[in-house]
């Protein structure tokens, strides 16, 4: 009898945290609900904020997309006139989709080159879809946002690089993709060069190879008109981040030095702040709301 009492107790609390994770793409309400509104009414009048999660396998499927409480403060801006036109956020929700070649985190197994397409690549593939799509139905691209946090900053990087003109600019939250790298491999104790080549040492060329390529891309655009967010504590990008500076464009933000934002203590799920790659989620966050707008005032 008490082992159903906990099996019943369990099944409970698994299904009232699913009530609060959402499992689609769609557009957003003020309220963080799905818009019962599927079309886009007066689309030159429209400004459209595209979102991408982070992701929790480097190139399997899972179901990952966004907790309602991790995209209150997106939320929080629908509806928002900016120039004139009205803002829209629409989550896109990529967590299925699966990288061709899983061996690459497997350095005994992995052999150069990768053969297909990982995980990432799949979701800018899923991202130009959407943005044509929107595009199609009358939205211009300047009026095309897109943004994204963790892997999903780190893909808006990429695809703005390389696509500038398919959207009028980027927001990227605490941009990272392959890991705790700074926490793991104690880049403040050990300094950035020797992080990433124990990086290599522990996870293999293929991860490594691959992480700097992209860099290397994202660092040979002319310009990259977008916003990056990062936090110093950030145990995945953190303190390897500085290398987004270099680039013509990139204005980059540190969220805070600490767990506090303009003097406010930062609170996530009612809880002060413990794990930094989540600042974005915080509601001290809040205090950048303005300074998002006023960016994308100046892209559209």
């Amino acid at each position: 009898m008490k082992k159903i009492f906990i099996v019943i107790i369990l099944i409970s609390l698994t299904s009232s945290a699913y009530a609060d994770k959402l499992k689609k793409s769609g557009f957003l309400t003020k309220n963080t609900n799905y818009s019962k509104e599927k079309n886009i009414t007066d689309p030159k009048n429209k400004i459209i904020l595209i979102y991408n999660h982070g992701q929790r396998t480097h190139d399997g499927g899972s179901s990952d997309c966004l907790w309602k409480n991790g995209a209150a403060n997106m939320s929080s801006m629908v509806g928002e006139k900016i120039n004139g036109k009205e803002l829209m956020v629409y989550i896109l929700c990529t967590g299925k989709l699966k990288g061709d070649d899983k061996r690459l985190w497997n350095k005994k197994k992995f052999k150069p080159p990768y053969k297909g397409k990982p995980k990432l690549e799949k979701r800018l593939e899923a991202n130009i879809e959407l943005i044509d799509s929107f595009v199609k139905q009358g939205v211009p691209s300047k009026q095309i946002i897109l943004s994204g946090r963790s892997c999903g900053g780190w893909m808006t990087m990429m695809l703005i690089a390389r696509y500038p003109d398919k959207v009028g600019g980027g927001i990227s939250l605490v941009p990272e993709c392959y890991g705790k790298l700074t926490k793991n491999y104690k880049v403040e104790k050990v300094g950035v060069e020797q992080a990433l080549e124990n990086f290599r040492k522990n996870d293999g060329s293929g991860p490594a190879d691959m992480r700097q390529k992209q860099i290397d891309e994202i660092k040979n655009s002319k310009s990259l008109p977008i916003l990056v967010f990062t936090h110093p504590k950030d145990p995945f990008g953190g303190l390897l981040t500085d290398w987004v500076e270099e680039i013509p464009e990139v204005k980059r933000i540190i969220i805070s030095e600490d767990n506090k934002v303009n003097g406010k203590s930062c609170k996530w799920n009612g809880k002060l702040i413990k794990n930094y790659h989540n600042m974005d989620w915080a509601d001290c966050f809040q205090y950048y709301n303005s300074t998002i707008l006023e960016y994308i005032g100046s892209r559209i």
